[in-house]
C-alpha cells in the first residue's frame, strides 16, 4: 500500500470508526435490514404490496432473511473473530467500506431489481454472490499466513453456503421452487452448523467466565455426534439435490440424534445457572432452540410436521435469537465497554423467543391460529431488533471508549 492511500485508509477509520473493523457496519446494516425486510414481509402479509422484488415477495424473504441479514451478521462476526484467532489485522478502512457496498448492492438489486433498468437477473445475481466469496478469501488470507489450520473449517461450510445461494437464484431463474427449497433449507443447515461450532466455543467459556466456574470439558464422543450428525443432514440434502434421495427415515434417525446431542452438549453447560444475566441464558436459550428445530426436523421428515416450522424454530429461535445475544456482548467488548446487559436487552430477548414460540410451536398443536401468530411474531421481531439499534447504534459508530483501535 502506497505512502498515499495508507493515510487515506487512515484517516477514513480515524474519522469514521464505523470503518475500523467489520463488526461495526455489518452488525448495525444487518439489523437494520432485518427490520426493514421484516417490517415488508408484514405488509406483504396483510395485504399490501410494499415491494416488487426479484423473484417475488416469498422468495425474497427466504433469500433475504439468510443471505442478507444472517449472513451480514456471520460476515462480521467471522471477520472480527480471525483478528482475534490470529494476531493479524482484519479487514478495515476502504478495503471493508469496499466490501459492505457489495452486500449493500445486492440487497438494492434484489429489492428494486428496475431500478437501474431492465438489468439481467443473472448480474444481479452475480452481485449478490460476490459477498460471502470475499469474506472466505480475506479469512483464508489471514488463517493461512499464520498456519492455524483448524481455524479453515469455516472455509468449506462458507464455500456450501455459496453453493446454497446459488441453488436459491438458479430456482428463482428457472422457475423450479423445489431448487430454491432446497437451498434455502442447505443454507439453515450450514448456519446451524456453524452456531453449533461456535457456540460450543463460546458459550461455556462465557458461563465458566462469568460464573468464575471451570468450564466443562468436552466429551470427544459427545461432540463428534453433535457436530457430526449435521454434516451429515447436509450431506443427505446435497444428495438430494444432484437427485439421490435417501429414505425419509433416514433423514429422521440423524436429525434426531443431532436434536438429543445437541441437547445433551447444552446441559452440560449449566444454563440455569445464568438466569440472572440475559446475554448469557440468551444464548443457552437459543443453542436450545437450535436443538428442538433438529427434533422437529426429525418429525417434518415423517410427515409428522410442516418443515417450516421445524426451519422457523431454526432461523428464529436458534439464530435470530443466538444474533441478537452474541451481537450484544461483542459490540460491548470491541467498543472497549464493560460486557453488562444494557436495559432493555433481556426484554429484547424475550420478545424474540416469544415470537418464536408463536411463529414455531404454537401453530404445531394450533395450525387454525397461524396467520395471527405470524402477524404478532412478526411485530415481536421488530420490537426485539428495534430496542437493539436504539441502544447500540450510537457506539457502533463511536470510538472505542478505552482510545484504543478496533
Amino acid at each position: 500500500m502506497s505512502e498515499r492511500s495508507l493515510s487515506q485508509h487512515t484517516q477514513l477509520t480515524r474519522l469514521m470508526p464505523l470503518w475500523r473493523l467489520a463488526f461495526r457496519p455489518l452488525f448495525l446494516l444487518g439489523t437494520l435490514f432485518s427490520l426493514l425486510a421484516m417490517l415488508v414481509w408484514g405488509g406483504f402479509w396483510h395485504g399490501t404490496l410494499l415491494l416488487e422484488p426479484l423473484g417475488g415477495m416469498i422468495w425474497w424473504h427466504q433469500h433475504e432473511m439468510l443471505f442478507g441479514f444472517v449472513a451480514a451478521i456471520a460476515a462480521g462476526f467471522l471477520l472480527t473473530a480471525v483478528q482475534n484467532w490470529t494476531g493479524q489485522p482484519s479487514l478495515k478502512g476502504w478495503p471493508l467500506l469496499g466490501l459492505v457496498a457489495v452486500w449493500l448492492a445486492g440487497r438494492l438489486l434484489l429489492a428494486f431489481p428496475q431500478a437501474l433498468g431492465n438489468l439481467d437477473p443473472l448480474l444481479i445475481a452475480l452481485v449478490d454472490l460476490a459477498f460471502l466469496p470475499l469474506v472466505a478469501a480475506v479469512m483464508a488470507r489471514l488463517v493461512i499466513r499464520v498456519k492455524q489450520w483448524r481455524n479453515l473449517i469455516f472455509l468449506p461450510v462458507l464455500t456450501l453456503l455459496v453453493i446454497a445461494n446459488v441453488l436459491m437464484h438458479a430456482g428463482m431463474l428457472h422457475g423450479d421452487g423445489e431448487l430454491v427449497r432446497q437451498g434455502a433449507y442447505l443454507a439453515v443447515l450450514l448456519i446451524s452448523q456453524l452456531m453449533i461450532i461456535l457456540g460450543g466455543r463460546v458459550i461455556p467459556f462465557f458461563t465458566s467466565l462469568r460464573l468464575k466456574r471451570q468450564k466443562p470439558q468436552p466429551v470427544p464422543m459427545l461432540e463428534k455426534l453433535a457436530i457430526g450428525s449435521v454434516v451429515a443432514l447436509v450431506a443427505i440434502l446435497l444428495l438430494a439435490v444432484v437427485g439421490l434421495a435417501v429414505p425419509p427415515i433416514v433423514t429422521a434417525v440423524i436429525a434426531l440424534l443431532a436434536g438429543l446431542a445437541n441437547l445433551l452438549r447444552l446441559a452440560r453447560w449449566e444454563g440455569w445457572r445464568t438466569l440472572h444475566e440475559p446475554l448469557l441464558w440468551g444464548l443457552h436459550a437459543s443453542y436450545g432452540f437450535v436443538a428442538l428445530g433438529f427434533l422437529m426436523y426429525a418429525l417434518a421428515a415423517m410427515n409428522l410436521l410442516p418443515a417450516t416450522l421445524a426451519v422457523h424454530a431454526l432461523t428464529m429461535g436458534g439464530m435470530s435469537t443466538m444474533i441478537l445475544a452474541m451481537i450484544s456482548r461483542v459490540s460491548l467488548g470491541h467498543t472497549g465497554r464493560p460486557i453488562e446487559t444494557l436495559p432493555g436487552i433481556g426484554l429484547a430477548l424475550g420478545l424474540m423467543l416469544a415470537a418464536t414460540v408463536l411463529r414455531a410451536l404454537i401453530p404445531a398443536i394450533w395450525p387454525q391460529v397461524t396467520h395471527w401468530m405470524l402477524s404478532l411474531s412478526i411485530l415481536l421481531w421488530c420490537l426485539a431488533y428495534a430496542t437493539f439499534l436504539m441502544l447500540y447504534t450510537r457506539p457502533l459508530l463511536s470510538a472505542r471508549v478505552d482510545g484504543k483501535d478496533g
